[in-house]
């Protein structure tokens, strides 16, 4: 009988991600009879994930098999796959801190995640875990693939590539095609007419070309589209999200030429402009939506509580294919079919305008050989202008973990965009201060007060 993939998935009280992605992988035939590890540090989450996987199993009668772990090292024991999704410190306190202490000082933030003092936080909470699990993978799994959905993507990628770079590892985020998708809606285009190709950091990548296929087999280029439609008030159409009407990625398109990856209420805390102490006209007039994460948060969790209930009574688990590049991935790896998918890799020169040790998003060729990152070259000089910016505060994020120097944590939050905007050296100090003395036992010891 055929060897099965074994897929360790670490962070699996994730339920309703676990579900997504594991139903991905079941739907394809090639990895129907997966052997698939849950593991999580909560029994409770773990056993709920574990029930909706096996009736996902039972529900499209395939022959895959589910196991649990709490540890993390037995869970990764001979995989071939380890896709990994947690958050370190929770909404609770984590990222209640993250908002709260900089709102002392007058900094206010939207998601804060990925980039800004919440995200340097987040990832000195998180590497230092994703470390660990590289340590674990070489000792159990060395030839394993790490399927990486963890924020802050950018920082993540860069510090395993630059402490572990023998482990197989890609970033994963839905932004590239996810965008696309709203794009076409925006023109009322079919997303299956459309064509791009896109590049740069997470978060922080732009369409360098965004096409519509014609009759003819010719395709023509959309942005005049796009621009015209958001000038005459066509676009952006209402999206999932009352709370975040996609307007400021738009402005950026008529001030940068191209159309950023990632959503509006990202992009806003990334860049100097659009959050501004005293100047609620900006906030009004582009519907940036202030602490929209926690207000997120806030809803999962009565959602998950319906949805948990939902789960467990019933016999039958709808399974729709998610926009994830998980089981892509695992699918042309495993069976050498080829895909494209959008990734975060070292860069090692595939943008040449950027650092060659920094992350990037590129898009990548993926076969039975692994993940292949594909040549980009020069990006126009002003997105790689704005993307330097943000490569700064992940370049001293990393160094700070790398050689352990609080001053480096400082000297990121420092470099950010929207700090830098609103406070000065002295507040800045302080504001750091305050956030390693509130999160105390989630930073690895050398980066506590």
């Amino acid at each position: 009988m055929a060897k099965q993939p074994r897929i360790t998935f670490i962070g699996a009280g994730s339920t309703v991600f676990m579900k997504n992605i594991i139903g991905d992988v079941l739907q394809r035939p090639a990895l129907s009879s997966a052997r698939i590890a849950l593991m999580d540090i909560d029994r409770e989450r773990l056993e709920e994930s574990a029930l909706v996987a096996g009736k996902l199993i039972s529900t499209l009668g395939v022959g895959a098999t589910v196991e649990t772990f709490m540890d993390q090292r037995a869970a990764l024991e001979g995989a071939d796959f380890v896709i990994v999704a947690f958050q370190i410190g929770g909404y609770e306190p984590c990222t209640v801190t993250d908002f709260e202490v900089p709102k002392k000082f007058g900094l206010r933030q939207t998601i804060a995640d990925t980039l800004g003092v919440g995200g340097i936080m987040r990832g000195l909470r998180t590497v230092p875990h994703l470390w660990k699990i590289c340590e674990d993978m070489l000792a159990v799994c060395p030839g394993a693939i790490m399927l990486q959905y963890v924020n802050p993507m950018a920082i993540n990628t860069w510090a395993i590539a630059e402490k572990y770079p023998q482990i197989r590892q890609v970033g994963l985020c839905h932004s590239v095609q996810g965008t696309a998708h709203e794009l076409a809606l925006d023109l009322d285009i079919p997303y299956e007419e459309i064509r791009y190709r896109a590049a740069g950091i997470n978060h922080m990548a732009f369409y360098l070309t965004f096409e519509h296929r014609q009759p003819d087999g010719s395709y023509r280029n959309l942005y005049p589209d796009l621009v015209a439609a958001y000038r005459q008030g066509r676009a952006p159409k209402p999206g999932w999200n009352p709370r975040c009407p996609n307007k400021v990625r738009y402005e950026m398109l008529t001030r940068l030429g191209y159309f950023v990856t990632e959503s509006s209420e990202h992009f806003a805390e990334y860049t100097p402009y659009f959050i501004k102490e005293g100047r609620e006209d900006l906030i009004e007039k582009y519907g940036i939506p202030l602490d929209e994460y926690p207000k997120r948060c806030i809803e999962q969790v009565e959602q998950w509580k319906g949805q948990a209930e939902a789960y467990r009574s019933a016999e039958r688990i709808e399974v729709k294919p998610s926009h994830e590049y998980a089981s892509t991935i695992i699918n042309s790896v495993w069976t050498g079919e080829p895909s494209v998918i959008y990734g975060n890799v070292r860069n090692n020169g595939c943008i040449t305008s950027l650092p060659a040790n920094c992350a990037a998003e590129v898009p990548c060729l993926v076969d039975a050989s692994g993940i292949q990152p594909t040549y980009i070259g020069e990006l126009p000089p002003q997105l790689t202008a704005l993307m330097r910016t943000n490569i700064n505060v992940q370049e001293l994020t990393v160094k700070a973990l790398m050689s352990e120097n609080r001053e480096h944590i400082y000297h990121a939050a420092m470099m950010d965009p929207h700090t830098a905007a609103e406070l000065d050296l002295d507040q800045i100090w302080s504001l750091v201060d305050e956030l390693l003395a509130a999160h105390g036992q989630w930073l690895p010891q050398w980066a506590r007060v």
